[in-house]
């Protein structure tokens, strides 16, 4: 019976994490939509703040006062800036660049950490982990192509946006140790919401559409359930059998793109996506069983 429970909470964490790809794919589709027509500052706060509110919502009656503790204020200041950072980068980039490629781009992110384990926190990486990291860094020249005609800025900004959210991840793990992740969530979010509201009145403009102010909310309400779905399914399934479905959401993305923007990517981008996938698939894999064969 025992075990019965855990595959259907294991399968629970699939779903839920496959659900959240769903939500941030369909944000991003979103964004590249409403940025055509509103300033980049605009949108930003209106996710950011809405984002804030509904995750309040949903944590604070679980969590209570719990959310306000932190012992590591500085590092939870400095995560916060880097979402913020790593959001701003990425509505620029889906000004110009299609929604799947940015997405394969930034699905980098891991095998990126890799890369950071050993020159920031000098960690031993084995050679399999070089043949991953080597194979996502051709799949990102594949979808760049320098020198080709899709080679420009919105690339280099995906780049940027997916170093930014390796040291997130690496703050991440670092706060997790000691720091309750739905405080670390909450104060985060609203670290945006704050920095958005003060980089307003730069961006501010008379939107009339309705349908821009829904998309704006769509993507604020999208922001805060897939966070709250990537939660739950960390807490119901073992991050090791989770993350080689977190590249679900490049699938969903590129049919966002196809549903919303009529674009597919090219032969040799969906060569390069097939293999940032297979090298986070195969990272991911590998390290569940170094995991799994270490002692005790």
């Amino acid at each position: 019976m025992a075990q019965v429970r855990s595959s259907a909470a294991s399968v629970t964490g699939i779903l839920c994490l496959l659900g959240s790809g769903a939500c941030f794919a369909a944000l991003d589709t979103a964004t590249q939509y409403v940025v055509a027509s509103v300033p980049v500052l605009m949108v930003l706060w209106v996710r950011y703040f809405l984002q804030a509110v509904v995750s309040t919502a949903m944590l604070a009656p679980r969590h209570g006062r719990a959310l306000l503790r932190t012992d590591h204020p500085w590092l939870q200041l400095t995560r916060g800036m880097l979402l913020v950072i790593s959001t701003l980068l990425a509505v620029l980039c889906l000004r110009s660049m299609p929604v799947g490629e940015f997405t394969a781009i930034v699905m980098l992110t891991p095998i990126a950490v890799t890369v950071l384990a050993v020159t920031v926190l000098k960690e031993r990486v084995l050679p399999a982990q070089w043949l991953f990291v080597g194979l996502g860094l051709l799949g990102a020249l594949l979808i760049v192509r320098p020198g080709g005609v899709s080679f420009g800025w919105a690339p280099l900004l995906a780049v940027a946006c997916m170093l930014c959210s390796a040291f997130f991840q690496l703050l991440t793990s670092r706060l997790g140790r000691t720091e309750l992740p739905a405080a670390t969530h909450f104060r985060s979010v609203w670290i945006g919401a704050i920095a958005a509201s003060v980089l307003l009145p730069l961006g501010w403009t008379t939107v009339t559409s309705p349908m821009l102010w829904a998309l704006m909310l769509l993507m604020g309400t999208l922001g805060a359930v897939g966070h709250f779905l990537v939660a739950v399914a960390f807490q119901r399934s073992p991050a090791a059998s989770l993350m080689p479905f977190s590249y679900g959401q490049v699938v969903f993305a590129v049919l966002g793109g196809w549903l919303a923007f009529s674009h597919l990517p090219d032969a040799w981008a969906l060569l390069g996506i097939a293999l940032i996938a297979c090298a986070g698939v195969a990272n991911a894999l590998f390290n569940a069983w170094r995991t799994s064969a270490r002692p005790g």
